[in-house]
């Protein structure tokens, strides 16, 4: 009877242990918050990143590359996009599970907020900004798959834009 249940105590080992690197994509919807949401429709976030976990501690860091579209709402009388691209650093504070482990993300970093509108100069600017959020990873047979939804802050001259983008990935 030990020597059954051995092996099944092993593997569930195995399979909690997390790569101390991955990399990932993920994509999804972008919502405007605030004033952001006055003059932008919902839109979409495409993102690339790399995450460190050390073993045996549940706190990472995970460094994202981001890219946020809006369409300009119609009423403003005006037609093209506003775009934030982003690079930020992040802690991720992971809570250890073998199924669903749920997790709570936040950093800072560099976002480039462009506006696009045809006919009329595009203009742009480099902006400090910060996110929170949390999500859930899925472990799957080789790679991880993870929901996550985050509130975004840039502070702008005179003031700060804010979206929460609700993305969809996996990391590997």
């Amino acid at each position: 009877m030990v020597i059954v249940s051995l092996p099944f105590t092993a593997r569930a080992q195995v399979s909690t242990v997390a790569k101390p690197v991955q990399f990932g994509i993920a994509a999804g919807a972008a919502i405007p918050m605030s004033d952001l949401s006055n003059d932008a429709n919902t839109g979409f976030n495409v993102t690339g990143t790399v995450g460190f976990h050390p073993q045996m501690i549940p706190l990472g860091v995970r460094v994202d590359v981001a890219y946020n579209s809006f369409g300009i709402k119609d009423v403003t009388g005006f037609t093209g996009n506003f775009n934030f691209t982003s690079v930020t650093g992040n802690l991720v504070y992971s809570i250890p599970s073998e199924t669903v482990a749920p997790y709570l993300i936040g950093g800072a970093g560099l976002y480039h907020l462009k506006a696009d509108i045809p006919g009329f100069t595009t203009g742009s600017d480099n902006k400090f900004g910060w996110s929170i959020g949390g999500g859930i990873k899925m472990p799957l047979s080789g790679f991880d798959t993870f929901l996550e939804a985050r509130y975004n802050q840039v502070q702008v001259d005179n003031g700060s834009l804010k979206f929460i983008p609700i993305t969809f990935g996996v990391m590997f």
